[in-house]
């Protein structure tokens, strides 16, 4: 009974290790447009960036693929990040 107990604590309190390890959207939210606008290829600051439950979406237009793959890498490595819908378009300037 008293291994019982004491193997029901220590899961209670694992549960709220980990309760409180996640990072909140908000956070996630803050970062992601952080890095991305600092960022001095992907200039990120313009687009629109939505976080639900750790996956983010950023929508927005930029010149390259490659700018759409680097913004896409920025947000993958953002604490909390548990997955990136990128709908990013390509769209090279006009000469």
């Amino acid at each position: 009974m008293r291994y019982f107990t004491l193997l029901l604590v220590l899961l209670f309190l694992l549960g709220a290790v980990v309760a409180f390890a996640q990072v909140s959207d908000d956070t996630i939210y803050d970062a992601v447009i952080r890095k991305l606008a600092n960022d001095p290829d992907v200039k990120g600051g313009g687009f629109k960036v939505e976080v639900k439950a750790g996956v983010v979406t950023i929508e927005g237009v930029v010149e390259k693929e490659q700018l759409k793959q680097k913004a896409e890498r920025i947000t993958k490595k953002v604490k909390g990040v548990k997955g990136v819908d990128n709908k990013l378009v390509v769209k090279p300037r006009s000469a």
